[in-house]
């Protein structure tokens, strides 16, 4: 055929789009598990016959850019193999293009009149893939053969018939299995609706004509892709960002990303991150490269769309064996700190490239708690995302209470944790005078408190900004750190952000999560008086803090210029006096903060 009109290709396109996100409303209304069900980590897409993305559904950014590697996986094992009515599943990371177990994808080749047209696609974070840990995801797991059952392709159904063997291998190797079933059902669910909308689509268009479509959808998305980076300087940026590490005695890990643009391509090159460790933060580099693929979308000033030729002008370099690129038997379970570290990695490059689009650091990414033991007589697993501190942007402050831009995961409802596992949440909300100050603010850190009522209770946990703060802006301060608490009879112990050993709660005791603050952009003593006024109605700071940090009188401008002109000329960067706000109530009173925004405190 010849080329589409424009207004046929925007309409398959939309159409496309929109079955992507009819399978993620599926899952949403089907699944059985909190964390997918009320978190929301799953992600759903479309391919065409050779498994190149043409959809994305509203889900999870750091798992949309994986399916590329997942579904060359799928194609390198099967590609003579495909038949209608087959179901495939897979997860491992070394093998299948996977990112870690629990991570599983179900992938449905989609076939009209005898000839496959594409490939209806989910992932859905399962509760428990077995192994070491309760929820699959423990961080002191050392090799991936601790960390559960490994997927390469394989089909759950072949021509419509369950594969029998597998089912049986599944159930035997997870904790909670009628959840696990339950949300794989929800996935093949959203696979058989892609199918039926997908199918009618192909024969609405005819299946010549519709194949030319896609190739000219792919080709439309790398031309805009290539305009995008063509409107950047060329040149070459770097940014570090680190990792706080792992255990009671953490070392620094180094994510270092370089970016060089040559005219209307761009290549990322990851050398100089940290080598894979002995934990299970090692990320596979699908997930990386998910990272570069969101940044490159989030810079561009017009809408890309979700074909996979927008790739063809991004060259991405991962050395093997580093911390971006680990080979096995290296554990991946935690990874996930890492992709949201990489995100900031990139925003730090990308602050240098195009100033004007790029905010200050928020919290790091999601800090993952995952609760485990026995309640009613079955065992239960809570995993947690707990995330929404936004560093500020160059005109506007840091947004509290929304996803982590790497995900548009959910921080599960209170009333639904207390009514299905053996948890009571004390307190859940903002935490005052937190987040970093600035002309512009982060937004305030988030505070939630868990006192546990089963006698016994087991907590894996992934976290991290607790020395390395989010970086600042144009003199802005960063932002406040990350604690964990474990209370009990009056006293608390704080704990390591990545314990390399599981914590064992009693009857009565408390684990609290305090989260990281975005950080600020531009000078503090030049911040609105109005919006200090504001943040100490709203409760977001005292008027205490309001005085001491921003040097605000409220009510009182002569004493406010007289009080910032003090402040000015005597402030300590090493000691700034709004981390003593944040500090102080946690009994934290030495704390020093040097010139690479790294914090040390007792």
């Amino acid at each position: 055929m010849k080329s589409a009109d424009p207004v046929t290709l925007e309409v398959v396109k939309n159409a496309l789009s929109s079955i992507a996100d009819e399978m993620a409303l599926v899952i949403l209304r089907t699944a059985y598990s909190s964390i997918v069900r009320d978190s929301m980590d799953y992600s759903t897409g479309l391919c065409d016959r050779h498994g190149r993305v043409i959809a994305h559904g509203l889900t999870m950014a750091l798992h949309l850019g994986a399916f590329p590697d997942a579904m060359q996986a799928l194609i390198r094992d099967f590609g003579d193999d495909i038949h209608e009515g087959d179901v495939f599943v897979f997860n491992d990371p070394y093998v299948a293009g996977g990112m870690h177990l629990p991570d599983v994808y179900i992938v449905k080749p989609i076939v009209v009149a005898d000839e496959l047209e594409g490939f209806a696609c989910t992932l859905v974070h399962q509760i428990d893939m077995g192994g070491i840990a309760p929820g699959s995801t423990a961080v002191y797991a050392t090799e991936i053969y601790q960390e559960g059952l490994r997927l390469p392709p394989v089909k759950m159904y072949q021509r419509g018939k369950p594969n029998d063997t597998f089912f049986r291998i599944m159930q035997l190797n997870t904790r909670i299995p009628d959840k696990l079933a339950g949300d794989m059902r929800a996935q093949i669910a959203a696979c058989n609706s892609a199918e039926r909308s997908f199918r009618a689509l192909v024969e609405r268009h005819g299946s010549a004509d519709f194949r030319t479509m896609l190739t000219e959808l792919h080709d439309y998305a790398e031309r805009l892709t290539r305009a995008e980076i063509a409107a950047l300087p060329d040149g070459t940026w770097s940014f570090t960002d680190y990792i706080d590490g792992l255990g009671d005695e953490p070392e620094p890990i180094a994510l270092k990303a370089t970016v060089t643009i040559v005219g209307d391509s761009l290549t990322v090159d990851w050398t100089g991150s940290s080598p894979q460790v002995k934990g299970a933060i090692n990320c596979p580099s699908p997930f990386v490269k998910s990272a570069v693929h969101l940044m490159v979308k989030c810079i561009a000033r017009q809408e890309i769309p979700n074909f996979e030729g927008y790739l063809r002008p991004l060259n991405i370099i991962l050395p093997e064996g580093s911390i971006v690129n680990p080979t096995p038997p290296a554990a991946v379970a935690a990874r996930a700190i890492v992709g949201w570290r990489a995100i900031d990695t990139l925003m730090g490059v990308f602050a240098q490239i195009a100033p004007e689009r790029i905010g200050a650091a928020g919290e790091g990414g999601v800090t993952f708690p995952a609760f485990s033991g026995w309640h009613n007589g079955q065992r239960y697993v809570l995993a947690e995302t707990l995330a929404g501190s936004w560093g500020a942007m160059r005109h506007a402050d840091g947004v509290f209470g929304i996803p982590n831009p790497g995900g548009n995961l959910t921080n599960q409802p209170v009333e639904m944790i207390e009514a299905l596992y053996p948890i009571e949440i004390e307190a859940y909300g903002m935490i005052e005078n937190s987040g970093g100050p600035g002309k512009f603010r982060g937004a305030p850190g988030i505070v939630r408190r868990y006192r546990m009522l089963g006698a016994e209770t087991t907590i894996v946990m992934r976290a991290d900004r607790q020395r390395h703060l989010p970086w600042a802006l144009d003199g802005g301060s960063p932002g406040t750190p990350s604690y964990h608490l474990v209370k009990s009879n009056g006293s608390q112990r704080v704990l390591p952000q990545n314990p390399m050993y599981p914590l064992r709660l009693v009857q009565g005791e408390t684990f609290v999560h305090i989260g990281a603050g975005g950080a600020g952009v531009g000078d503090p003593l030049e911040r609105d008086p109005a919006r200090v006024l504001e943040d100490v109605r709203e409760e977001r700071i005292s008027a205490e803090y309001a005085r001491n940090v921003y040097g605000v009188v409220i009510g009182d401008a002569e004493k406010t210029a007289h009080l910032r002109a003090e402040l000015r000329a005597s402030r300590d960067p090493h000691k700034p006096k709004y981390l003593e706000y944040f500090l102080s109530p946690l009994g934290v009173q030495d704390y020093r903060l040097d010139e690479g925004r790294n914090l040390s405190a007792r």
